[in-house]
């Protein structure tokens, strides 16, 4: 899984901390920082966090299930 946040969109409203906190963190006030590809076991906690973004900041790469055969 492959994610990617447009760090321009992004206001720090933080959902994404809350709900994947080994993928999403704060460093300072409201610099985001993530890890761009979290281990597939994380997916569920991702896709709530894409979900919840209010900015709709957060991508989930729909080439990353077409790489491994699967469909989007």
């Amino acid at each position: 899984m492959r994610i990617v946040v447009d760090l321009n969109r992004c206001q720090g409203y933080a959902q994404c901390v809350y709900l994947a906190h080994e993928v999403f963190r704060l460093s300072g006030q409201e610099a985001l920082t993530y890890e761009p590809n979290p281990d597939d076991e994380r997916r569920l906690q991702v896709e709530r966090a894409v979900v919840a973004c209010p900015v709709q900041a957060i991508v989930i790469d729909r080439l990353a299930g077409a790489e491994r055969g699967g469909t989007s």
